[in-house]
């Protein structure tokens, strides 16, 4: 859900700071306006993820198909809208924790350093900040407000996610264990796809491009892939009966 924009007023100056991949892990600072057209797609993460004994974080790394890399996350909440953005077919780059932004609120300085930095396949960009409605405190809301503002003065877009529509995320966490190309098989993708030219339950086409042990995992990675699409995947759960059709084909 973006951040409600409020009363609108121009962003404090604000500098961008991130990590140069190099071998000495050098850190760069410039002012915001000369980082409009830069590639945070690619940042090296300006925090580590580390796990921390009796911590209430929970970090670790999720190998993105969209990238063939690894981005890291800092929670279970953090991870699951990874993978929702991963699905997407309209990214193309995702970077976590790519830079920290730094301003002075009239007191003090202060920065903050977003969840994640997506560009899109028109090339636009979107800074996202991951937090449920109910744990956002005070001054979290003060630095994402910051964030929106910044990120409309470069041309960036900003969002502020919570948590996801739990049936949705059930069928897309489910298809990502099928994500790598490793998944796509021929001649069972051509099969599965001349199957699915038409509308038909899942099991049952499946079970007509061959064996089911062999053609669900390509079948399920198709379905990742958006070369293949389900019908009510954010108010059912896929099941032998869930409607499966090429992506693009005929309604029945």
């Amino acid at each position: 859900m973006p951040v409600s924009t409020g009363v609108e007023s121009a962003a404090p100056y604000i500098e961008v700071s991130c990590r140069v991949d190099d071998k000495r892990g050098s850190k760069r600072r410039r002012p915001l306006l000369d980082c409009a057209t830069a590639r945070f797609e690619d940042a090296v993460p300006v925090r580590p993820f580390r796990w921390s004994w009796g911590g209430r974080h929970f970090p670790g790394w999720y190998w993105a198909a969209t990238t063939g890399q690894h981005v890291g996350f800092e929670s279970w909440l953090e991870r699951d809208r990874l993978v929702l953005m991963d699905f997407d077919p309209a990214v193309v780059g995702i970077a976590s924790q790519p830079f920290w932004l730094h301003w002075h609120d009239g007191e003090r300085e202060r920065r903050h350093a977003p969840d994640f930095f997506v560009r899109r396949v028109d090339g636009s960009a979107v800074v996202v900040d991951v937090r449920a409605d109910d744990w956002i405190a005070p001054r979290d809301a003060e630095a994402f407000e910051l964030t929106r503002r910044a990120c409309a003065e470069v041309g960036w877009r900003f969002e502020r996610v919570g948590t996801p529509e739990a049936v949705l995320l059930a069928n897309v966490r489910w298809l990502s264990r099928y994500r790598h190309p490793r998944c796509r098989r021929e001649p069972v993708a051509a099969r599965l796809l001349e199957v699915f030219s038409q509308p038909g339950p899942l099991m049952a086409g499946a079970d007509g491009a061959g064996d089911r042990l062999a053609t669900l995992p390509v079948l399920f990675h198709l379905l990742w892939k958006h070369e293949l699409s389900a019908e009510q995947m954010d108010i059912e759960l896929l099941g032998p009966r869930t409607v499966v059709r090429r992506a693009g084909g005929s309604a029945g």
